[in-house]
């Protein structure tokens, strides 16, 4: 049998399977309008876990029977995709617990942020919200959630990812920890200075201070120089230390505006290794709001540690055509070598797609929850 005769019989089979997937699919329809009936889920793990061993069972090698899992993970896959859909237009879906406003509430809007005064965060602060709000700074990330959550502060200005130094992963372990959600963000480029007193030469520095990050996207600078490096909350706080100590022997990497507000003298501009750094601040409240314009939608959740788990996830996004744009991971405290995923991907809560994929996630992964859109 020549190579042309065998291809025959491969379209042959391969339209007697896309048949097939069709009288599939218009079962699975039938199965969500009982299911729509009856009030039952879509996703049934323990149906699916045993459909997977029996059609394992019918295989004759080790290499068919992984191939028969995958596709029929797949097949099962599309299945529940094909209900949510039904119950989408049926709508049978649940509805989300957000509201959608056609702005923020800013008029007389309580804003805090972390740091001190000349941080970048009221930078990020004040280009988001404007001149006209009342503004308080406080010391830590946690500071701030709390004041929110407290109902102290109406917004928070953090900090969530730099473009070079990466993600600050306080800040996505804290949107877990707290019910606070994110409702809008602001990027500003940043250019750090070295500053110190007035009249101080590099030759007299022994010491610099800053934020951990900072320290990391001035690291090819600062490693040109034998100087201790010393991290610090903030590098506002770094600037007012030596603003105050006024001891020639330390500097402080910050911003110009820091160095203007407390005083001191730039020794050397944009010592960044980076001439597009910039970091992504978010906007966080604590009410379950979302702007009518809003086009980021960001997730965070668990999977089983087991193979093909996060696979099976993604493919929510895959298949409602959702285009995801990040992908982080944090372990999960007390669960060794087990992770919590955040994801950000473009849509809005009221899009039929973003509820599609969101009800399928809430399904079939632990503990997801709506960080917010934005």
């Amino acid at each position: 049998m020549d190579l042309t005769e065998l291809r025959g019989q491969i379209d042959e089979i391969d339209s007697s399977i896309v048949d097939l997937y069709e009288k599939r699919m218009d079962i699975s329809r039938q199965v969500a309008e009982y299911k729509i009936e009856n009030g039952k889920q879509v996703f049934d793990k323990a149906r699916e876990e045993e459909k997977i061993r029996k059609v394992k069972s019918l295989t004759h090698n080790d290499f068919n029977s992984h191939g028969i899992e995958e596709l029929f993970e797949q097949i099962m896959s599309m299945s529940r995709k094909l209900q949510y859909q039904l119950l989408s237009e049926r709508g049978s879906l649940n509805k989300l617990p957000f509201i959608q406003v056609d702005q923020l509430e800013t008029e007389k809007a309580r804003v805090v942020f972390q740091g001190a005064e000349g941080a970048y965060s009221q930078a990020a602060m004040h280009q988001y919200f404007g001149d006209r709000i009342d503004s308080f700074h406080v010391d830590t990330f946690r500071d701030a959630m709390i004041a929110i959550d407290e109902g102290s502060a109406d917004y928070a200005v953090l900090p969530i990812e730099n473009s070079t130094a990466g993600i600050v992963s306080e800040i996505y372990d804290l949107l877990v920890e707290f019910e606070n959600y994110i409702v809008g963000e602001q990027i500003i480029k940043i250019e750090h200075c070295l500053m110190a007193l007035p009249g101080t030469k590099l030759s007299d520095i022994k010491t610099v201070y800053s934020h951990p990050q900072s320290l990391m996207q001035s690291a090819r600078y600062l490693n040109t120089h034998p100087w201790q490096q010393i991290s610090m909350q903030n590098n506002a706080f770094a600037a007012r230390k030596v603003a105050e100590e006024k001891d020639r022997t330390q500097a402080a990497i910050a911003s110009e505006y820091a160095a203007k507000l407390y005083g001191l003298e730039i020794l050397e501009k944009g010592v960044n290794q980076s001439s597009t750094n910039s970091t992504r601040f978010i906007i966080v409240t604590n009410q379950k709001i979302f702007l009518k314009n809003a086009r980021k939608v960001s997730i965070c959740f668990e999977v089983a540690h087991e193979s093909g788990s996060l696979y099976h996830m993604l493919s929510h996004f895959i298949y409602n055509n959702l285009n995801m744009n990040r992908i982080e991971s944090r372990p999960i405290e007390d669960r060794n070598w087990e992770y919590r995923f955040f994801i950000d991907f473009d849509g809005n809560l009221s899009d039929s797609a973003v509820k599609n994929a969101l009800r399928g996630l809430r399904d079939e992964a632990r503990n997801m929850k709506i960080l917010g859109n934005y």
